[in-house]
């Protein structure tokens, strides 16, 4: 049987990763901005310079004076600032990717390009103009833009001035942006998804909300349930013929053992993510979630018609990430392993990568079998691969056989899905198919991509652009629809 015919091979990146020209055109700054070079963990702040010239240093707590303009501190390293300048290599990149033979191009439009501020009144014609290319670019070489609205950057205006999504207000901007991009692009884009990795959101990075307790978190939370619900209403009123989704990270687990007590840690573990895709696909607060809000003392202001705009809003297809697995156990002696936005148990069956992430292909058929047979809606892998160190040799070449290797096993997995499993698969757009900025490091190094980019962790390089081994593996992939994978 196989991958259905139109099946939508491709790649995956986000605006803040690759773009770089962070100030270019009108784009206005984002939370991601703040994010300086090799540790998520250490305090992000970035520089400011109002109108009268008086340089401020605003860490991620403190508020940014009306007005302020941003600029690079000379003594740190903001990696997003530059990333691998898509922004002037577009139609380079876009070029190679149809080389490789892509059906789509999971992207994101950066929401400050078109409002910089965030609660603009009036769109940046220039940021609309640079899509209008990006998007006929794709289109010349028969790529599908599949855009995700907001992939986690929140404008830094309304982190700072809003207390980002803990606002309520803050919908309204979103749903005038969504807006604004959906009737601006309705005849060059057919698939969208409203906000990335929804259910690992954190607080002032994604969110822009300044506290990080849990009555803080799941009102945001709320608020950006009732403004995906009010995109997808508009998508499908504008653009009737799109497909809009949600986009979760989707990490199945495993019970370390088959005790009574660690099942359940599992059932526990799993609604972490069921929550999200509960309220979006199937359009309500499901039962376990708001008996948890009522033990924790955790009361959702909502005003009379969100369950209803909730409830209207359900998306065509759940996108989703598949990085890795984890484990659930009540022994909390069991030795760890990090992955994407997470800390999981170590699986003793299965092998890690160089960054600790669990390698784990049928773990990509299982999240496939456990959703669909729980959603029963077309389900679309927007993000997988493997991070690593790429080595260019002196003759330019890049033997990435590992990163085949992984991309061949979970290949093979989805494949299992399809034929043995009926799982109605829609794509497949590996993460980072050219190499970009690893959000969760703030660093190159930790490559992804089909196409290498000369350029090191501070900028450093010549932002050339080099076909990988696996540029050529992955071409025969798509080609032969997923026949050819090994």
């Amino acid at each position: 049987m196989g991958f259905r015919d139109g099946f939508l091979w491709g790649g995956a990146t986000a605006a803040n990763q690759i773009e770089g020209a962070f100030q270019s055109d009108g784009r206005g700054l984002t939370t991601m901005d703040t994010l300086t070079v090799g540790n998520i963990n250490k305090p992000r702040e970035i520089t400011f310079k109002t109108i009268d010239g008086t340089v401020h240093k605003a860490e991620r707590l403190a508020s940014i004076p009306e007005g302020a303009v941003g600029y690079v501190d000379p003594n740190d390293y903001y990696p997003s600032h530059v990333a691998i300048d898509f922004y002037h290599h577009y139609k380079e990149d876009i070029k190679l990717f149809a080389e490789m033979g892509f059906k789509a191009y999971r992207m994101s439009i950066a929401w400050t390009r078109i409002f910089p501020n965030g609660n603009d009144v009036e769109p940046n014609e220039a940021g609309l103009a640079f899509y209008d290319a990006v998007f006929d670019e794709c289109l010349n070489y028969g790529i599908e833009p599949v855009v995700t609205l907001c992939h986690f950057d929140t404008p830094l205006y309304l982190a700072d001035h809003y207390d980002g999504w803990s606002s309520r207000e803050v919908i309204d901007f979103f749903v005038r942006y969504a807006q604004t991009v959906f009737t601006r692009y309705k005849d060059k884009v057919k698939y969208w998804m409203t906000f990335n990795e929804i259910n690992v959101l954190r607080s002032w990075l994604q969110m822009g909300i300044h506290a990080n307790d849990d009555q803080t978190k799941f009102q945001a939370v709320h608020h950006l349930f009732v403004a995906s619900a009010k995109a997808v209403k508009l998508c499908h009123q504008i653009i009737p013929e799109a497909k809009i989704g949600n986009m979760v990270m989707y990490a199945p687990s495993y019970a370390m053992t088959a005790k009574p007590e660690d099942v359940m840690a599992n059932i526990i573990y799993k609604r972490q993510v069921e929550f999200y895709l509960d309220v979006m696909v199937k359009g309500y607060y499901p039962s376990y979630k708001l008996e948890e809000f009522e033990r924790h003392n955790i009361t959702i202001s909502m005003e009379e018609n969100d369950l209803n705009i909730i409830q209207e809003g359900c998306v065509d297809f759940i996108g989703f990430s598949y990085y890795m697995s984890t484990m659930s156990t009540t022994d909390t002696s069991v030795a760890k392993t990090p992955g994407n936005n997470m800390m999981g148990y170590k699986n003793p069956n299965l092998d890690v990568s160089e960054w600790g992430w669990t390698l784990d292909p049928l773990g990509l058929r299982i999240a496939l079998c456990e959703m669909y047979e729980r959603y029963h809606v077309p389900l679309f892998i927007v993000e997988n691969g493997l991070g690593a160190v790429d080595e260019l040799t002196e003759d330019l070449v890049i033997n990435d056989d590992y990163r085949i290797d992984y991309l061949t096993s979970h290949i093979k997995a989805m494949k299992d899905a399809v034929e043995l499993d009926g799982i109605d698969l829609m794509g497949y757009t590996p993460w980072g198919c050219i190499d970009l900025v690893a959000w969760s490091t703030g660093e190159m190094k930790k490559r992804y991509g089909f196409i290498y980019v000369d350029v090191d962790d501070r900028g450093q390089g010549t932002f050339k652009r080099y076909k990988k081994k696996s540029f050529d593996w992955y071409q025969q992939v798509i080609a032969t629809n997923g026949d050819v994978i090994g």
